[in-house]
Formats: C-alpha cells, sequence, structure tokens
C-alpha cells in the first residue's frame, strides 16, 4: 500500500483512555482518516486498538520507535507486523545492523499474501535543537548534517524514508532522493502553541518543504471542534 505517496495527514492520538480515544473518533464516524498510535496509547491498549482502529478503515502509523540490540528488534518488529499496520518505526540512533534487523523482522513477520507495512527511522526529535545536540548528546555535527548522516545510514538498511522536521525536508530530498520518504512532525498553524516542540512548521509550509506526511496532534485532538480543525489543516495541507 502506497501510503506517504498520497500525502497523508496523520493524526496523533496521544490520547491517555479508550474513552478519550472512543469520543476523538466519534467526530470521524463518516470519515477514515490515517492516525498514529505512539508508545502512551499502545501501552495502555495494546493489539486491541489496533484490530479495532483497522476495522474501522482508517490508515495506522505504529510510532514506537524501537532502539535496541539488533536480535531484540528483529524479533519486537516480527510481533508487530502481524498487526497489519500500515507503517512502523525505529530510533535511526540504534544504527545500521539494528534497522536492517528490523526490517528483516518486518518482513518476516507479516502474514502471506498482506502487505509489508512501510518503515521509516527517526532521526532527531523536533523537540531537539542545536544546543542540546551539542552539550547533551556530545554531537560536534550541526543539527542539520546530523539528520543527514542518520538518513544516508536508514537508506544504507533500505528502509523507505525518516521521521523528521519539515525544516530539513529539502536536504534530505537533494541527498537521498525524492523517492526518500519524509514523515514530519512538528506542524501548527499559525494560530497554534508550539508547546514543546522546538523546530515547528505550517501544514503549507512544509507541503512547499516537500514533505510526504505530516503529523498533527493537539491542534486537531484538543480542538472544541476536532473535525473543523482537521479539514482546516487538510485544506492548507492538501491545497
Amino acid at each position: 500500500m502506497e501510503i506517504i505517496k498520497q500525502k497523508y495527514l496523520f493524526i496523533a492520538l496521544d490520547m491517555d483512555s479508550k474513552q478519550e480515544v472512543d469520543r476523538f473518533l466519534s467526530y470521524f464516524t463518516e470519515e477514515k482518516i490515517a492516525v498514529k498510535v505512539g508508545m502512551e496509547l499502545f501501552y495502555r491498549l495494546g493489539p486491541s486498538l489496533i484490530s479495532e482502529l483497522k476495522a474501522q478503515g482508517h490508515t495506522i502509523f505504529l510510532d514506537l520507535k524501537l532502539h535496541d540490540i539488533p536480535t531484540t528488534v528483529e524479533r519486537a518488529m516480527k510481533q508487530l507486523a502481524r498487526l497489519e499496520v500500515d507503517m512502523v518505526n525505529v530510533h535511526a540512533m540504534g544504527g545500521l545492523a539494528m534497522m536492517r534487523a528490523a526490517k528483516r523482522g518486518l518482513e518476516n513477520g507479516t502474514p502471506s499474501g498482506k502487505s509489508v507495512a512501510k518503515i521509516i527511522a527517526v532521526t532527531q526529535l523536533t523537540s531537539t535543537t542545536d544546543n542540546i545536540l551539542k552539550h547533551e548528546m556530545a554531537v560536534d555535527l550541526p543539527l542539520d548534517k546530523h539528520v543527514l548522516h542518520l538518513c544516508h545510514q536508514a537508506q544504507l538498511a533500505e528502509l523507505d524514508g525518516v521521521v523528521c522536521s519539515a525544516l530539513e525536508v529539502p536536504l534530505i530530498k537533494e541527498h537521498c532522493g525524492p523517492s526518500f520518504e519524509t514523515v514530519t512532525p512538528g506542524i501548527r498553524l499559525k494560530s497554534d502553541a508550539a508547546n514543546d516542540q522546538a523546530r515547528v512548521v505550517t501544514p503549507n509550509k512544509a507541503r512547499e518543504l516537500g514533505s510526504d506526511a505530516i503529523v498533527v496532534g493537539r491542534g486537531i485532538t484538543q480542538a472544541k471542534d476536532p473535525l473543523k480543525a482537521y479539514h482546516n489543516y487538510l485544506k492548507e495541507w492538501s491545497n
């Protein structure tokens, strides 16, 4: 399934309970949307939530950012493959061998006759700054160059693309090619607060920069009218 090339807008279901998820999705009974399920929700509700979202016809990005020794990640990804989501990810900082193991586990765990999920790698979080990179992570490279280095590692591992800031997309496309896919969180309308993300852009700017997919959380999930907010984001992203 070609998920990203359809320019998806993934809604981050960063919620505490099944009741919150159900309340939010009640606004979308007439629509099939793309959702991102992260650690917070998956650790609480597990595979049953994925099965329910699949039954409702939604596209699912399972955002668990696997990061461990290659054998552990391979075995974990083999289990996640059985959930038949549309996209999964690992952390690029885990290294080349780990990313290759993740892809191998994903392919081997996918049920016969089913499409293998897209697999992408997280580069640097959108909360990371040059100051954090240098003084807390002891990385001397500038942020954009370190992200590009991680992208090259993901390419060598034959992953489909990366999670990155939209601000880094032009550089990634230039060096990794147009088919190397970029999923970009840190998306806000001009009227929204940045909250804990440092590198944020609008949906329109993300489109101009060449993002293949965007991830939106609180701007939609915490809106008074989530459906209206979703269409506001979608309109700016799609135009």
